[in-house]
């Protein structure tokens, strides 16, 4: 297994979330109006309590939150943290 590498480069996280078939989602009810509130990934099983957005959407909210995605090149583990190391 590979180690966790931190990424905000949005080709290569699209490029993850594909080879992992991973949507860009919500968390339903944690958002307002225009903000669509806790950022996820939902994979194939769907998670109800998951809605999915669109990928600009996402990556808007992502830079906005100055989020990074941390992930593992082969496995779908993934955690959105603070680009400046906080856990978020």
């Amino acid at each position: 297994m590979s180690s966790a590498t931190t990424v905000t480069d949005h080709d290569a996280i699209r490029q993850w979330a594909e080879k992992n078939h991973a949507r860009p989602s919500c968390v339903k009810g944690t958002g307002s109006k225009d903000d669509p509130g806790m950022l996820r990934f939902d994979f194939d099983e769907r998670d109800e309590s998951l809605k999915e957005i669109s990928w600009d959407t996402w990556f808007e909210w992502f830079d906005k939150n100055r989020l990074a995605l941390l992930c593992t090149a082969d496995s779908r583990f993934n955690k959105l943290v603070s680009r400046d190391g906080e856990t978020r």
